[in-house]
């Protein structure tokens, strides 16, 4: 064999090993830098979250970067717009799996458009993290790349409905839902706890989330005597439903959302006062007792011109425990050694006073309490300590 052929040999043997080595690297991963994905609504009806949610991701992978990093990385986010539509969030699902190739999606948006992204992005190995939906199927059925930190939609709502019937003696509970399968959790949870508790409930409405006209809705409520509706609703149509009730004179009846609806721009709306929600961390008020919490409004104004509202800390703590997950998992960064990163997570507190997270390797749903909180003046103001089942 001469040279030459011992030559063209050794070269074809180089390539073929970089190649092997770059066929077989992590996706979204290089020496200094991990990117991520996040698919969130900045133009629809959910773009108060979307907007101030993906500025909280940023905020938090900023402040890492300027610390140098995790683990000598550097970490990017590429945020698409999905307008809170099913069909524009399957388009932005495939561009960051198969266009970006993102190591992972962070703080994705909507309940019905991640159950739309699920199959795709498990397929490609694109774990999912701490989405902006409560529902059950951010963790179940068990999948080693799904991650979720709170109380479900249907366990927040059976809290609520179990203390208004045990404190107050509601005996007639309604429902009022997005006909989404954000919705569908929350008619859920109001099934459940009334079967469980023994009492009626008394009627269901349904409306799209873009709807604007609730009056129809509103009357057949009444007409129910309904004294307790679970609303299945996230920003306007928690308002406007809420509002035009109480204009109609419709004054003895409680109105009780879940945390999509624990927002600062709804208990800021004029009308909102009275109006029940069920909470996850403290809302992020510039004058707030927590001190941990006036930083983060400050901060937050100041990288951003804005105040933040529930959204951007529901961004934050995503980005937070992403990073702890990737400093367990050490430098040598993949999918298997992320998943364990984050399964080694025990009793993380955020900053917000959320509940307590932990997860293992069987255990995807990190915590599972929420709180009730009430507008008034304006603002929202807790009710009751942390409740869970």
């Amino acid at each position: 064999m001469n040279r030459r052929t011992i030559g063209i040999l050794a070269g074809a043997a180089l390539a073929a090993g970089i190649a092997g080595t770059a066929s077989a690297q992590q996706r979204g991963v290089t020496a200094s830098e991990v990117t991520f994905g996040m698919h969130t609504d900045l133009s629809g009806v959910a773009a108060t979250y979307g907007v101030s949610s993906s500025n909280g991701v940023k905020m938090r992978f900023e402040e890492a970067n300027e610390a140098g990093g995790v683990n000598g990385r550097k970490l990017k986010v590429i945020v698409e717009d999905q307008g809170y539509q099913v069909p524009k969030a399957v388009q932005a699902c495939n561009k960051l799996i198969n266009r970006d190739k993102v190591f992972a999606f962070v703080a994705p948006i909507g309940t019905p458009m991640n159950n739309a992204c699920f199959k795709d992005q498990f397929a490609a190995g694109v774990p999912n993290l701490f989405p902006l939906s409560a529902a059950r199927s951010m963790y179940e059925p068990f999948e080693k790349l799904k991650f979720y930190g709170a109380a479900s939609y249907t366990d927040q709502i059976r809290s609520g409905i179990e203390y208004f019937v045990k404190n107050k003696g509601v005996k007639t509970v309604c429902a009022m839902y997005q006909d989404t399968d954000f919705g569908k959790e929350i008619l859920a949870g109001a099934e459940l706890q009334t079967k469980k508790l023994g009492i009626k409930l008394a009627e269901t409405v349904t409306h799209k989330p873009t709807d604007q006209d609730f009056t129809a809705q509103i009357t057949k409520l009444r007409e129910a005597k309904c004294e307790l509706i679970a609303m299945g609703t996230i920003v306007r149509d928690t308002i406007v439903p809420y509002t035009t009730a109480r204009k109609a004179g419709w004054n003895d009846v409680i109105f009780l959302g879940s945390a999509a609806a624990y927002d600062s721009v709804v208990g800021a709306a004029p009308g909102m006062d009275g109006f029940y929600a069920m909470g996850l961390t403290e809302m992020p008020y510039p004058d707030s007792d927590v001190a941990s919490v006036k930083k983060f409004v400050a901060d937050y104004k100041k990288r951003f011109n804005a105040d933040p509202n529930i959204g951007a800390v529901y961004g934050y703590v995503a980005a937070d425990i992403t990073i702890q997950g990737l400093k367990n998992a050490g430098k040598d960064l993949t999918t298997d050694s992320f998943v364990k990163g984050l399964e080694a997570i025990k009793d993380y507190h955020d900053i917000f006073n959320g509940p307590p997270v932990t997860f293992g390797p069987n255990i995807r749903q990190g915590a599972n309490s929420s709180f009730l909180a009430e507008v008034k003046g304006g603002r929202w103001t807790r009710v009751t300590k942390p409740l869970s089942f």
